[in-house]
């Protein structure tokens, strides 16, 4: 198979790791706006869970 030289944009553990940081902002961003009704503290909640995600993902994955 080939790729007529063109490199990938983002590797599979790059991806991987921020699907799940993805995955984790939109969960704790739901939950938080189910909670508290406010979707500026969601949207805040989600990018700090993203962070923290794809901090934590980095740190474990090898």
């Amino acid at each position: 198979m080939s790729n007529n030289g063109r490199d990938s944009l983002l590797g599979h553990r790059a991806a991987f790791i921020l699907l799940l940081g993805v995955l984790a902002g939109t969960g704790a961003g739901v939950l938080t706006f189910l909670d508290a009704g406010s979707a500026a503290g969601a949207v805040l909640a989600g990018g700090g869970a993203f962070v923290a995600a794809v901090y934590f993902f980095h740190k474990i994955i090898s």
